[in-house]
């Protein structure tokens, strides 16, 4: 990013960029909570899924798209992305922000995601359930080590359950053996988890099959009201970034894949048809 010296300087949109498709449950929940914001979707869906790539193929990736929404107008960008998240977002912080407008801001989904866990496990024994790329960065027991150091977490890689999405598999019996399979691998690692984060955007639409295979008590939670109420909170407590995100209620949706292909599987996701234009990243 350290290349790109004439950004936009007025307000401009909330950037939000995935990987793929699942972002789109972290949009959705944002939106609406905040529907008065404008919103520029970005997925990288030619070159998904990111789980499986290397920490510095993640991570110029990433750059690259936000690179693409600083320069469509955003200063306040979110990575909706677990991957991103766990393997560029410090980096892209520490070494990409600091050569641009010091205005501008790349937030990830993993922080706010685990805030709220010291509220809701009693037992103090947290599962997550997320791609191999992600339980592999050790990103959610870091996390929560920081803020909860009593917190003992245990995760399990779902390898298959962000592809049976994508695939339209998901509601299919045959995903139900993938889906009782890993909660009850990572429930045999820890029988007194009481709180499973699902640590990937895609799960969200597996939920109603996960909570036939998670016994009564046990919670999960899924990160798009946990990102939506966090971002509210920043922005009210960073008035100057606020003032830098346009409201007027738009939102627009690119893909780096065939924009029909991203319509078809992006109404899934949102339940609602929507536009999308087709872009490269570079």
């Amino acid at each position: 990013m350290s290349k790109i010296y004439h950004l936009p300087s007025g307000p401009g949109p909330i950037g939000i960029f995935d990987s793929g498709y699942g972002g789109l449950t972290i949009y959705r929940e944002i939106h609406r909570l905040m529907p008065e914001y404008d919103y520029l979707y970005v997925g990288d869906n030619a070159r998904a899924p990111y789980g499986t790539r290397s920490f510095d193929v993640v991570y110029e990736f990433t750059r690259q798209a936000v690179n693409y929404l600083f320069q469509s107008g955003c200063h306040l960008v979110i990575l909706a992305c677990n991957t991103a998240s766990a393997k560029a977002l410090r980096s892209i912080q520490q070494l990409d922000l600091p050569t641009l407008d010091a205005r501008r801001r790349v937030l990830g989904i993993i922080r706010p995601t685990v805030e709220c866990i010291g509220d809701i496990t009693k037992s103090r024994h947290v599962g997550v359930l997320a791609t191999e790329g992600t339980i592999k960065s050790m990103s959610y027991p870091l996390e929560i080590r920081k803020l909860f150091p009593d917190i003992k977490v245990t995760g399990e890689a779902c390898p298959m359950w962000a592809s049976l999405v994508e695939a339209n598999e998901h509601h299919n019996p045959g995903a139900d053996y993938f889906i009782e399979r890993d909660i009850y691998r990572l429930l045999d690692k820890d029988p007194l988890i009481d709180t499973i984060i699902l640590g990937c955007t895609h799960y969200p639409l597996l939920l109603e099959k996960i909570r036939k295979y998670v016994p009564a008590g046990v919670e999960v939670l899924t990160q798009g009201t946990a990102v939506a109420h966090s971002l509210r909170n920043y922005l009210d407590r960073h008035t100057e970034m606020d003032a830098l995100c346009t409201k007027g209620e738009n939102s627009a949706f690119c893909t780096t894949e065939a924009d029909d292909r991203f319509r078809e599987q992006a109404s899934r996701f949102l339940n609602h048809p929507i536009r999308a234009n087709k872009i490269t990243l570079i």
